[in-house]
This record gives C-alpha cells, structure tokens and sequence, in this order.
C-alpha cells in the first residue's frame, strides 16, 4: 500500500486534533492560539525541539548531529529512510499518543521550526494542536509562513523517499530557508563590470567553452560538477543566452531544450547549481531581471506560466 503525507496524517495524527479542529482544519490552521504571545506556550515548543534532540541519539545513527544549526537538518534529512519509517508506525498504536511516528513528527517539527527562529530570525505563530504551528520568516523572498509539520509528513511519504527523489525535508528547508535568507552579496565577483554576452546560436559542448573563453575569459573552469559533454549534448538545445548576476558574481546560461527550458548557475569557481522548467517548444521563454528577483515566462500547452525565483537560484 502506498504511503502518502495523507494517509500518514489520516492514520497518526487525525484522531489526536480537538474535536472542533478535526471539524474544520482550516480553521484551525488558519487560527492564532497565542495572541497575546505567552512566553509559556513559545516554551512548549522549544521543550519539544529538546525532546528531539535528547532522542536523537535513539532514533537515528550517532553521526546524526542535532545541534539547531542548518546542517543538522541535512544529516537529518538523510536519516529518514523509508525502513525507520516503517519501524515508526509499528511501534505504538496508531492514532494514540504512544505511536512513535507521532512522537518523531511532532517533535521533530519543533526542531524544524526552532532552527528557523534560532539561525535565520523566524517567529513562532502558534496553532491547536501545537505541532501544527508555523513559522514566519521575512527574507529577501517576502514573507511567508512555513509549516514544519507539514514538511515532515511530505518527507515521509514513499514519493520522497525513493530514489532520487525530490522534495525530501533538507529539499523544502533549502529552498524555502537558506537561499532565500542567503547572503549572495557575499560572493566573490566573476566578471566585473556591465557586459553584454551574445547568444550562441549553435550549441555544442566544445563551442560553448570558446563562447566563455572569448566574452568571460575570468571564468577558468565550468567545473566537475558542470554535465558532461555527453549530457550537455542530450539537453537538445536550439540556443543559449547569458546574463550576469548580483553586480556580476553569478553567471546564469539558459536556454530552450529537451523538455522546455534549462538553466545553469556559475559562479567564480565554476558550476554552482542547475533547474529545469517544463515549457512549451514554441513560443520561445522570456527572462527578466526584477531586483533579487529573476521572472520567467514560459508557455505550458498553451498557456502562459510565470516562475519567480531568487537570483542566485533556486
């Protein structure tokens, strides 16, 4: 039977909500339980995140470090498998206090949520139950109100555990925590000053090096990480444009390829990130630069989509 962050919250925790929540969960999600923002309740939460950590060492390998930094939510990322998955559900009755997955999750949101506050500024906003309670967190994305809770029933379904799979909690914890809250400002400079860089029109693994070699002769090398040129000629493109970045400390090549549009992050020491954007072949994407803000229109089966993501990427 598949597992999914549905059935697990139907299954261990439904049965747990106050009756009025379980009656209108959006409500309830929606619903300040500490507007007078007691220092107790705040306290419940960080005793949780402790609870966690105390555990750790019981639950998880001993390399499994929780010491509320960002790299713990790496390693703990990691340790999720989906074999300790299914050693959680069959510990305790599910649906019941004692169920282990129940205990796992909800205090190891709290953790989430207390690394959040501790390393990058965020505020509890409290919910009933408790192990529903957000954090908010303001960054150079905007504002916006993360739901730890949710991340970890996500993580625990089979489509986050397979292999390669997306999304798994470090997935979520990067990409809507570090980069956001990044220091991009903090790079070194790859090219400086304002320069335009031509289309390459023919796009081959070996031209595309000359192409750099002649408009950004400061970049050295693309990287071990950058694909092969096996790869890079499967990628199918029919162009590439390049613009630089954050007063020239990033180099973003995108293009139309094999299932819509690519892009590749460069920064000073070569190859740092890549996405992919399922569009359209026809029309072609546009790309505009808005602040720390980078826009890309696309055409999805014939409809116009929008994608906003940070500049130095996603």
């Amino acid at each position: 039977m598949t597992v999914t962050a549905e059935s697990l919250f139907r299954a261990f925790f439904l049965p747990l909500y106050p009756e009025d929540a379980r009656a209108d969960l959006s409500r309830a999600r929606a619903t300040d339980a500490n507007p007078a923002g007691s220092s107790a309740i705040l306290g419940h939460l960080d005793e949780a995140a402790s609870v966690f950590e105390a555990a750790a060492g019981r639950m998880f390998d001993a390399d499994v470090l929780l010491d509320r930094t960002d790299a713990s939510i790496h390693r703990l990322s990691r340790a999720i498998t989906p074999e300790r998955r299914d050693a959680w559900a069959r510990s305790g009755a599910p649906g019941s206090a004692d169920s282990e997955l129940f205990n796992v999750v909800v205090h190891g949101s709290a953790y989430v949520g207390a690394c959040i506050v501790l390393r990058h500024g965020g505020a509890w906003s409290v919910r009933s139950p408790l192990w529903e309670s957000k954090v908010r967190l303001e960054s150079r994305a905007g504002i916006a109100d993360l739901a730890p809770f949710h991340w970890w029933l996500k993580a625990l379904a089979d489509d986050a555990l397979g292999e390669g799979a997306a999304y798994r909690l470090a997935d979520r914890y990067r990409g809507l925590v570090e980069i956001p809250c990044a220091t991009p400002e903090s790079l070194p400079v790859l090219a400086a000053g304002d320069r335009k860089i031509p289309r390459l029109a023919k796009v081959h693994y070996h031209n595309l090096h000359q192409h750099l070699r002649a408009h950004v002769p400061e970049l050295k090398d693309l990287g071990q990480d950058f694909p092969s040129a096996e790869r890079f000629t499967g990628y199918d493109f029919k162009w590439l444009d390049f613009v630089l970045l954050g007063a020239g400390r990033m180099l973003l090549m995108h293009g139309p390829g094999k299932g819509g549009v690519h892009l590749f992050w460069i920064g000073a020491s070569g190859f740092e990130k890549a996405a992919h954007v399922p569009a359209d072949a026809f029309p072609a994407h546009v790309l505009k630069v808005e602040g720390d803000k980078l826009v890309l229109v696309v055409s999805v089966l014939g409809k116009q989509a929008v994608h906003e993501m940070l500049w130095w990427g996603p």
